[in-house]
């Protein structure tokens, strides 16, 4: 069972992910040159990129890709990449090259998802191997684009795919695949709408698509609200 870290708010998750992502970033940077994360969106994470930009990290050694995006117009304020910039990538010295934003304006979707996996393999190798994979939960147990009863909840074969519709929008979103071979994986869980599933999602429950998620290298950060049913838990660390 993975480890979770209970925090008393939102606010206080959002500063410790912040400095676990900053000593990944100095270990991945330090025994590989480089960090190549994915992120996903989210009120307490665009708080915990926040924090983040305020750490000193070696930026120019940073790579920033993203879990999910919506298929939106650039500049929407629906997209991640939107909220990405504004909290994170406009306060800290990372080269635009660095930046992989999912091509959710492409003419062809499924062609620029394959697009997508293709330049990350540039930076993080064949098979695709992220340092760490951020991920959120929501109330009907979906994380990234990974949502109840969507084909992509099959995909064998691919890193990155096209979702159909959800709360009316498509998604680009990485796959199972390309999630269970990260290096790490930090779960951020607040609010009292996850306390019915982050139990769900520590059980490996794989009726949620949050279960199916391998939880080899991952750890949950979440807020007492969130972690309301895990009183007494071994998995709890206060």
């Amino acid at each position: 069972m993975m480890e979770v870290k209970v925090f008393s708010d939102a606010e206080e998750v959002a500063g410790a992910a912040a400095r676990f992502i900053a000593g990944e970033a100095k270990a991945a940077i330090a025994a590989r040159g480089r960090l190549v994360m994915a992120v996903s969106g989210g009120s307490t994470p665009w708080i915990m990129l926040r924090h983040l930009a305020k750490e000193k990290l070696p930026w120019e050694a940073v790579h920033v890709a993203q879990v999910d995006e919506r298929i939106a117009p650039a500049g929407d304020k629906d997209r991640n990449l939107t909220h990405l910039r504004e909290t994170l990538l406009a306060n800290v010295a990372i080269p635009e090259a660095n930046i992989h934003a999912m091509p959710v304006e492409a003419e062809d979707l499924n062609e620029a998802a394959k697009q997508y996996a293709v330049s990350l393999q540039k930076v993080a190798g064949i098979p695709l191997r992220l340092d760490l994979v951020h991920l959120g939960l929501g109330g009907d147990g979906h994380t990234a684009s990974l949502v109840p009863g969507d084909p992509v909840l099959s995909v064998p074969d691919a890193d990155v795919a096209v979702t159909g519709p959800y709360q009316g929008r498509q998604r680009m979103t990485l796959t199972y695949p390309a999630l269970d071979r990260a290096r790490r994986v930090l779960w951020v869980v607040t609010g009292g709408e996850k306390e019915n599933v982050l139990p769900r999602l520590m059980a490996a429950d794989a009726s949620i698509p949050a279960g199916r998620v391998s939880q080899a290298a991952a750890t949950v950060f979440a807020d007492r609200a969130a972690a309301a049913k895990l009183a007494g838990s071994p998995a709890v660390a206060r």
